[in-house]
C-alpha cells in the first residue's frame, strides 16, 4: 500500500464556532483516534488541524494510502477513517483518522478492478459492476491496493459476490452475497439466443 506524509497542528479550542473559526482560516478540524484509552475503556482523540492543500493529494484520489502523521513533530503511522463534506459547497468539513499498529487488523474499502473479457459480453451481453469498492479487514500491511477480479468465465446472467473472493488473510466485512458484477442479458443477445433456437 502506497503512503503520503502529512503535518498536523495540535489544537486546544473545540466546538462548532472554533471549528467554523479554523475553516475560515483555510484550516481542516481533525482527530486522530489510536490505541489509547481512557479510564472507560473508549478511544482517546487527539485534536489537530492540517491545510486543505496538505490533504488533497490523500483525499483527491481513487488508491487507498497510509498516512505518515506528523503532529507537531510527533509521527504515527495512520489511515484516514471518516471524512465530512459541505453539503453545498463540497469544501472539507472535518477528518477523522485512525492509529495503525503492525498486529492490529484494520478495515478499508479497498477498490475493485475487473479484468479480461466476460465470455457473457461476447454473447451479446453487457458488463456492470455494481460495486466500486469492497471492505477488506486486515493487518495493514496484508490490504491490497486494489482487489482484482477475473471476468472471463462469467457467462450471460451470471454474478461474482463478496463470498467468492478468496485473499489470504483478509476477511471481506462488505455483505457477503452482495453482487460485485454481474453480466446482464441484451436485445442483442435475446436475439442470438433466439436465432441459436431456431
Amino acid at each position: 500500500m502506497k503512503s503520503i506524509d502529512i503535518k498536523g497542528t495540535a489544537r486546544n479550542e473545540f466546538g462548532k464556532k472554533a471549528a467554523k473559526e479554523l475553516r475560515k482560516q483555510n484550516l481542516i478540524p481533525c482527530n486522530l483516534y489510536g490505541v489509547e484509552r481512557d479510564g472507560k475503556g473508549l478511544p482517546v482523540a487527539k485534536a489537530f488541524t492540517v491545510t486543505t492543500e496538505e490533504v488533497r493529494n490523500l483525499v483527491y484520489t481513487p488508491d487507498i494510502l497510509t498516512v505518515n502523521l506528523t503532529i507537531d513533530g510527533v509521527t504515527v503511522l495512520a489511515v484516514m477513517r471518516e471524512i465530512q463534506f459541505h453539503p453545498v459547497k463540497d469544501t472539507i468539513q472535518h477528518i477523522d483518522f485512525y492509529q495503525i499498529t503492525e498486529n492490529k487488523p484494520i478495515v478499508m474499502a479497498v477498490p475493485v478492478k475487473l479484468n479480461g473479457l466476460a465470455a457473457g459480453v461476447k454473447s451479446g451481453g453487457k458488463l456492470e459492476q455494481a460495486m466500486r469498492r469492497v471492505k477488506a479487514k486486515a493487518l495493514y500491511n496484508i490490504i491490497p491496493e486494489k482487489i482484482e477480479i477475473d471476468v472471463t468465465p462469467l457467462g450471460i446472467g451470471k454474478a461474482f459476490k463478496v463470498c467468492d473472493l478468496q485473499y489470504e488473510g483478509i476477511e471481506f466485512t462488505s455483505p457477503k452475497e452482495a453482487v460485485i458484477c454481474s453480466v446482464i442479458a441484451t436485445r442483442a443477445a435475446a436475439a442470438t439466443e433466439e436465432a441459436a433456437a431456431e
